[in-house]
């Protein structure tokens, strides 16, 4: 701990805090380890209080094995002086949090559901509840999508365009609702949902296929387009007797893949147009007349090297944006499309409509492709996408699936990916990711409200930074450190005083602490 802050009286927050258990680490041969978990032991943080006007809390991540390592410090008076300092400018401010989550997939309903009774307790624990991570957004795919076991819709009856026999799926009805219901059972509070599409039923398409090139029959505003539309009031209709409401829906999940000769697996097309035309036409006035008319409504669900352009075509429409609240983008491509040309560009045209990060996942790059257990490189690859999302407006980040077998499944194409946690069902156990640390540095401490203020550095630097005034008047400063080196720096509130830290080579650090 004296490494993290130089000259500083720091006290072990474990001691004080009966709720932190240390990780159980374990290494599998790539850059850093990942924390075991079973039904009677998981390492958590507890409940997080900030300490007294005058201090602050740190909690810090890094290759070297540190998770969420908690410690507390004094703030100074003065200046330690010839150090890098960033200083907090509360006047310019920014987007609000919404809030921070993952996907309840099929595959990742059926991982949870692999373990036994008391181990999917913890895993729900380590997400949901107030010792967990604080997870607050739960995107629910409609039907199947390439992370389920088979291909299907609600209503696979061909020519059922009244819907009379749209049916929820079992993997609904027994895995994923139940889990839902679990996961808002242990959330202190109300969990946002989110709904998105992957396909139409196949009699809808101009294809006849759930996969491929395909978009729907007709023009918008024609029987198929109506259906569509009605088919998401019916899930909502459907979950809602479970007491699941959802927060919001897309307008379906990546159209550009539906656009794509033999894509391998659920998708719809659409172009810009065809989505301003629907949402016009049928989606916006079909939740308008439903039970559920203050849903809100994000086009895109796709990657955001297709914005501007694709906020321009739906969102200068009037008749279109009335019904629309947000701009949903996948972090895919992120690394070629700058955030400034396609978030920041999209924000300063329409800035009442807010941008929301709805999938990412590592893993999926055809060159390293599936899981990786203890990768700290993919921990950083996160809060990188996150702290630039963050910069840029975004105001809230969903992970893709809960939880993976060690394979990166079950995924009926064999479309392996990674995620933050890792289910070993033949021991019972389940490994939390570096990249569930890299979630929990922002979904525990950005509570719902929270504002992003300015920072500015004194000087060039390869930290990376995002700083947000909480609902409650507090600060967190969340930072990265993706060089291979330690570097000292002091922040500067005015309203406090001077903080003097060091982030470690290879770390995530959160800042927090009182300013009234």
């Amino acid at each position: 701990y004296s490494a993290l802050l130089p000259n500083s009286a720091v006290l072990p927050l474990f001691i004080l805090l009966p709720g932190y258990n240390k990780c159980v680490a374990r290494n599998f041969g790539h850059d850093s380890v990942v924390c075991e978990c079973n039904s009677t032991y998981c390492d958590s943080i507890g409940p997080v209080s900030l300490p007294p006007l005058g201090q602050f809390s740190s909690y810090l991540s890094s290759i070297a094995g540190s998770r969420l390592e908690a410690s507390q410090g004094e703030v100074r008076a003065n200046s330690s002086g010839g150090r890098l300092r960033l200083t907090i400018v509360p006047y310019q401010k920014y987007q609000k949090i919404r809030g921070f989550g993952g996907a309840m997939t099929d595959a990742a309903a059926i991982n949870i559901l692999s373990l036994s009774a008391g181990a999917q307790e913890q895993l729900l624990r380590q997400y949901f509840s107030s010792e967990g991570i604080g997870y607050s957004v739960v995107r629910v795919p409609m039907a199947s999508c390439d992370f389920s076991t088979r291909l299907y819709t609600y209503a696979d009856t061909p020519g059922d365009y009244d819907l009379h026999n749209f049916t929820l799926a079992p993997e609904d009805i027994n895995m994923k609702i139940p889990l839902l219901q679990r996961a808002q059972a242990l959330s202190p509070r109300p969990l946002s949902l989110l709904a998105s599409a992957w396909s139409a039923p196949a009699w809808l398409k101009t294809n006849g296929a759930l996969t491929g090139k395909g978009s729907l029959k007709g023009q918008p505003g024609g029987k198929e387009h109506k259906t569509w539309a009605q088919y998401y009031v019916r899930f909502l209709e459907e979950y809602a007797k479970y007491n699941l409401t959802f927060w919001a829906l897309t307008t379906g999940n990546e159209p550009s893949a539906g656009m794509m000769t033999n894509y391998s697996f659920q998708a719809l097309g659409f172009t810009p147009e065809e989505q301003r035309d629907w949402v016009s036409l049928d989606l916006g006035p079909a939740l308008h007349a439903s039970s559920y008319p203050h849903t809100h409504v994000l086009i895109l669900d796709d990657s955001r090297i297709l914005l501007p352009h694709w906020a321009k075509v739906v969102l200068s429409d009037v008749h279109a944006g009335r019904y629309i609240h947000g701009v949903a983008v996948h972090w895919y491509l992120d690394s070629v499309v700058p955030p400034g040309i396609s978030l920041g560009t999209t924000h300063d045209l329409y800035p009442e409509y807010y941008l929301f990060g709805t999938e990412a996942c590592a893993g999926w790059n055809p060159l390293h492709k599936g899981v990786m257990l203890g990768s700290w490189d993919r921990a950083e690859q996160y809060a990188h996408d996150i702290i630039e999302d963050l910069n840029h407006y975004v105001v809230g980040w969903t992970d893709w699936n809960l939880a993976l077998d060690p394979n990166g499944g079950p995924n009926w194409v064999k479309n392996f990916v990674d995620s933050p946690v890792i289910v070993d069902a033949t021991r019972d156990v389940f490994y939390k990711q570096p990249s569930f640390y890299s979630m929990a540095h922002f979904s525990k401490f950005l509570w719902e409200g929270s504002q992003r203020v300015g920072v500015s550095a004194s000087g060039e630097t390869h930290l990376e930074f995002s700083a947000f005034i909480r609902p409650d008047g507090s600060l967190v400063l969340i930072i990265l450190n993706r060089s291979s080196s330690d570097i000292l720096f002091e922040v500067w509130d005015p309203a406090v005083g001077y903080i003097p830290s060091t982030a470690p080579a290879h770390s995530l650090l959160t800042l927090a602490w009182k300013r009234q």
